[in-house]
């Protein structure tokens, strides 16, 4: 599938599930044909039971329902609710069953980290927001703070061609014959008159697309570059990027987690601090609340919403999927809305943040940094 950047697109900005959740609802209830879900994280909690018995619902009333959830993040919902639904006229698939022992398998490591919805051809979302209650962060300050889009337009059909690649994909793998063709969905009609394309990140053909339109924007940046990213571990590619934006005179933040969730994660991002602070970055710790966003603003017209963070994980290895829009009012909302969170839950880390650590610290972070990117490359090999 060609990613096409269209100008017929209506796109809303929908902040945490708080927004998302009822959106999601009331186009599951009012689904006339068809419903098909992606998601990492499907939560037998009370949002997770929500949104379940409206999918039962709408397969009951002869909606066609389809539901791929990832083994690993989905894994108690595999094992209480899956069953139940089946039996209810749901179609689900599992991307790879949970790891259940510790093994650096390549195939097992690599994760369904999208998270999308298309309800009957016509209305998808997209976003870094699982379905799991915005209250329910274990070990951490709710409320969880995340962003998703709704659209409608042209990008719809490009959104459900992906969709029913990788339906096909995983019907092969579990049948072990290919599954009947399914037919193009149709393009849908113009809905606004906003410019954007989908992004895409596999292991095959499309390894490095968000990664490379990132690269892209911050190239071309003349004024600002604005990132949140709850998990941020760059490659040197993008750290340069970074650097030479700024010394050519480009505001550069970073709104990134202030929280510790993965210790080795948390310690390996640090070690990244000093040098980007003495180029002149400024860096925003979120630390109000659980930080799970994973959007960007750059300049006046270039915003991406989605499912990807700048680590080794998702640039790397997982299947992610992002949003890019070219819209001056879309970027303005965004942009507002991550300055209030800064303003509202962030600290902003002085230059000499390195210094005041003690040197333990700093050798724990480098050591880290260097176990991590280890991995990654270990890991990152091209497979399917």
């Amino acid at each position: 599938m060609k990613t096409r950047r269209q100008g017929e697109n209506a796109i809303t900005l929908l902040r945490s599930g708080v927004e998302f959740f009822p959106a999601l609802r009331e186009a599951i209830d009012n689904a006339h044909h068809s419903i098909h879900i992606e998601t990492y994280i499907f939560e037998p909690d009370e949002t997770g039971h929500s949104l379940a018995t409206a999918l039962r619902f709408a397969a009951q009333r002869g909606v066609k329902v389809r539901l791929v959830v990832d083994g690993f993040g989905s894994r108690e919902f595999v094992d209480t609710m899956l069953p139940g639904l089946r039996a209810a006229g749901l179609e689900i698939l599992v991307f790879r069953r949970e790891l259940r022992t510790f093994a650096l398998q390549k195939r097992r490591l690599r994760r369904l980290h999208r998270k999308t919805a298309v309800i009957d051809g016509t209305l998808g979302f997209v976003g870094g927001i699982n379905i799991i209650d915005d209250q329910n962060t274990p070990h951490h300050d709710p409320p969880r703070f995340d962003y998703a889009v709704s659209l409608r337009g042209p990008i719809v059909g490009d959104l459900a061609s992906a969709q029913n690649a990788l339906w096909r994909i995983l019907s092969w793998a579990r049948i072990r014959r290919r599954p009947e063709p399914m037919p193009p969905p149709p393009r849908p009609p113009a809905a606004g008159n906003m410019a954007a394309s989908l992004l895409l990140r596999d292991n095959l053909r499309r390894r490095r697309e968000i990664e490379n339109a990132y690269l892209n924007a911050i190239g071309h940046a003349r004024r600002e570059v604005l990132i949140a990213s709850a998990y941020f571990l760059p490659g040197r590619r993008f750290r340069n990027a970074l650097v030479q934006a700024s010394r050519r005179g480009v505001t550069v933040t970073l709104l990134l987690q202030g929280r510790t969730e993965y210790w080795l994660m948390r310690q390996a991002e640090q070690a990244l601090y000093p040098h980007l602070l003495s180029a002149g970055i400024r860096i925003v710790e979120y630390r109000k609340s659980f930080l799970h966003a994973k959007v960007a603003v750059i300049d006046d017209d270039w915003a991406t919403v989605g499912s990807s963070n700048i680590d080794p994980f998702s640039l790397l290895l997982a299947r992610e999927a992002n949003v890019i829009v070219r819209d001056a009012t879309f970027c303005s909302i965004l942009r507002v809305d991550i300055e209030n969170a800064m303003n509202d839950g962030g600290v902003a880390l002085r230059e000499d943040h390195w210094q005041h650590l003690s040197w333990p610290r700093r050798v724990l972070s480098w050591c880290a940094f260097g176990v991590v990117r280890w991995l990654a490359g270990r890991l990152a090999a091209p497979e399917l």
